[in-house]
């Protein structure tokens, strides 16, 4: 029986992205940000760095990255920012399967969101998305990345262990839609031959396992 094959990778998030985006938002947070918040994000925060996970198919090669340039509590002020109305339903099958971003200040990378559609996790498209936001802090010239994560999400920690985070502190009732603290987990230098060498071994472990 014939088999289709395909192939998932890391693009520049860019505003026509937004409608998968927000559909992908409200599937993973109980307050997601409103599309304004991330059309604002993308063409007004010089700051901002999102990707999302696109699939390639037989027959439609790669794109290529394009030049356009979580916390969810760092930025839910972005809540009340535009119209929070739903976008037009997508029609289709999606063509993203995930999206997440940082925010570069001086230079420390502040990883804001990560969400996988909820049908493709546990695939390995999460650690996909952290690889991409690791090349995109170290494309950008930061030294340090950083995020929070939910003390109960266990799987995520572990994840970020794996790849040479540390547990640098904690964010009491961080998270307001259950006062959920948060542990702040930190990569010190990802510029240090030591975390680089790691992370080009679990890439590359990655990529053969998503082929």
């Amino acid at each position: 029986m014939a088999t289709t094959s395909f192939t998932f990778y890391i693009d520049r998030m860019t505003v026509a992205d937004i409608q998968e985006v927000v559909e992908i938002e409200r599937q993973s947070f109980s307050l997601p940000w409103p599309p304004n918040a991330y059309k604002r994000e993308l063409q007004d925060n010089r700051t901002a760095h999102y990707i999302v996970v696109r699939r390639e198919e037989p027959g439609n090669p790669l794109a290529q990255p394009t030049k356009q340039e979580e916390p969810r509590g760092l930025l839910g002020f972005l809540k009340s920012l535009g119209s929070s109305a739903s976008p037009v339903p997508r029609q289709g099958p999606p063509t993203l399967y995930g999206y997440a971003g940082l925010w570069l200040m001086v230079d420390e990378a502040h990883i804001t969101t990560i969400a996988i559609r909820p049908e493709f996790r546990g695939k390995g498209l999460g650690e996909l998305v952290l690889c991409g936001l690791v090349d995109t802090a170290l494309e950008v010239s930061a030294r340090i990345l950083t995020l929070e994560v939910r003390v109960s999400n266990t799987v995520a920690q572990n994840l970020y262990l794996k790849y040479g985070f540390k547990q640098s502190g904690l964010r009491r009732r961080y998270y307001s839609d259950n006062n959920e603290d948060a542990l702040i987990m930190t990569a010190e230098n990802i510029h240090a031959p030591v975390f680089l060498n790691n992370y080009k071994l679990l890439k590359n472990s990655l990529l053969r396992k998503l082929e």
